[in-house]
């Protein structure tokens, strides 16, 4: 499956126990509501997805933990450390009016309020608190915008613009 009809959920981190279980670091809301898909995808950045069943998925703590099919011990789930998980588009729930999913922002033209074009989203960055715009101009420039309302004034995914409240010169 070509990866731009996967959208990245998250990421698999530390392994959990000893029986092949690993933290999941979401991408997004709800990644307990990932277990209505019982096939998930996975791979490393820069390779080809595969398919992967889902065997458990639960909170645990202030996060969540995954057992995947084919990791059966923590030596296994080391291993998989730092594979991404996605999905086909068509498995994902539709998102409401102001929400979007980060594969989605990822190459929109971001615009202050002064009609100032800052550069494309080239990524998120989620830090606990809000997700982070990395935009980057066109002379190469790295800006990095909270993701939050006080900042970001629209998003217009036709248009292909996310209109920010923020200075060329910040």
């Amino acid at each position: 499956m070509a990866g731009n009809e996967i959208v990245v959920l998250g990421r698999l981190a530390d392994p959990y126990g000893i029986r092949g279980w690993l933290r999941l670091y979401p991408f997004g809301d709800d990644p307990l509501a990932w277990a209505e898909m019982p096939v998930w995808w996975i791979s490393r950045e820069g390779e080809p997805w595969r398919e992967c069943r889902l065997k458990g998925l639960k909170a645990h703590g202030d996060g969540v933990v995954v057992l995947l099919e084919g990791i059966e011990d923590r030596t296994a789930a080391e291993a998989a450390k730092g594979l991404l998980v996605g999905a086909p588009r068509e498995a994902l729930p539709t998102t409401d009016e102001d929400e979007f999913y980060w594969a989605d922002l990822i190459g929109l033209e971001v615009v202050n309020a002064a009609d100032e074009r800052l550069g494309k989203v080239a990524g998120l960055i989620e830090t606990g608190a809000n997700a982070v715009l990395r935009v980057v101009g066109e002379d190469g420039t790295e800006r990095l915008l909270p993701f939050v309302s006080a900042v970001v004034l629209a998003v217009e995914k036709e248009a292909g613009l996310i209109r920010v409240e923020w200075g060329s010169d910040w």
